[in-house]
């Protein structure tokens, strides 16, 4: 581990993609917390706002950049534009999504392409943006945030499905590739659980129900935490974040058949809620094509509207972000265990 990814170093440089809302928004928090310097990528133009003030009031510095992670090179220039004003990029976070919620065969072609310029491409162009910045120096760390749904599909979300797993078969390749070289330079994925963010209030969905997360569902700030985490500790390649995460990757790893089954008769109803798509908020596109916030002057923050049944920990993420001691701890345990045997077959 370099001194640039040190997990007591403060004032690094930060670029989040997707700042204005949801997970994007927490985890810019987190890195303000710690005195980074946050450079908050997105298109929203009131969320950018509010959370660079937030970024402020929370001990970090801001910088905005309204930026379509879709465009290379719109995205290239934002690169450029943080190392004009902060001088270089130490962390990189690609977050930025979109989604479609509907059966495959009612999204468009223009609408699945979309997802997958804004979702796969949009991290293929950060990714390709922060090495411009980061090889010259030989240091930095790219975290990609990820799902659960970057190996197990689900009914509903074929485009981002697709998208994050292309996500998960580039980052492994490049990984590959900086290993190689021998480069400082590290990738690392981070995959989530149900999390409470504003985007089933913006997605588009054509399902008869208001959109809704797959219980369990956890608080922005459980991924924020993993990922700044990740940001960190970038050797290692992945972070499983949520108990549901590590159960629904074993499930499908195991039993995938199975599984496939299990979702096709649960998963259609567990992403809806009862109450009826209120289609007229954003004209029935959600935020694909505009940010939501655009002509309606609205910040939505990190949070959804899943407060209360959302889970501000797990167990497992706290043993995720502890492995190497919670490894050491279960090693003397076997290890006082195994003594225990051999000293009473001694005896006998």
């Amino acid at each position: 581990m370099g001194p640039w990814n040190s997990p007591s170093r403060r004032g690094r440089t930060v670029v989040v993609t997707g700042a204005s809302g949801g997970v994007g928004r927490a985890t810019a928090l987190a890195f303000a917390a710690r005195g980074d310097r946050v450079a908050l990528l997105a298109r929203g133009r009131e969320g950018l706002a509010a959370a660079a003030d937030e970024v402020q009031r929370a001990g970090g510095e801001a910088l905005v950049v309204t930026v379509d992670m879709a465009d290379a090179k719109a995205v290239d220039d934002a690169a450029q534009k943080v190392t004009d004003a902060f001088g270089h990029i130490d962390v990189w976070v690609n977050n930025a999504f979109a989604g479609v919620f509907a059966p495959f065969t009612q999204i468009t072609p223009d609408e699945f392409r979309r997802v997958t310029e804004v979702t796969y491409l949009g991290y293929v162009f950060g990714t390709r943006a922060a090495l411009r910045h980061m090889l010259p120096r030989d240091r930095g760390t790219i975290v990609q945030v990820g799902s659960a749904l970057a190996y197990r599909g689900i009914p509903l979300q074929s485009a981002y499905c697709g998208a994050k797993h292309a996500i998960q078969g580039f980052n492994e390749s490049l990984r590959c590739e900086l290993l190689h070289s021998g480069s400082g330079v590290r990738t690392t994925m981070v995959q989530l659980p149900a999390v409470n963010t504003p985007q089933f209030d913006w997605v588009l969905s054509r399902m008869p129900g208001r959109a809704r997360p797959v219980a369990p569902v956890y608080q922005p700030e459980v991924a924020a935490r993993a990922i700044v985490h990740a940001a960190s500790h970038g050797r290692r390649r992945e972070y499983w974040v949520g108990g549901s995460t590590v159960a629904a990757l074993v499930a499908n790893a195991v039993m995938p058949g199975v599984l496939d089954r299990y979702l096709a008769r649960t998963a259609f109803e567990a992403q809806q809620d009862e109450a009826q798509q209120d289609e007229g908020a954003y004209g029935g596109t959600g935020n694909l094509w505009s940010p939501a916030d655009g002509p309606h002057g609205h910040d939505f923050g990190a949070h959804g509207r899943f407060d209360e049944e959302s889970r501000p920990g797990s167990r497992q993420e706290w043993m995720s972000l502890r492995r190497g001691q919670v490894g050491k701890a279960l090693t003397v345990g076997a290890g006082v265990l195994a003594a225990r045997r051999l000293a009473r077959l001694v005896r006998r």
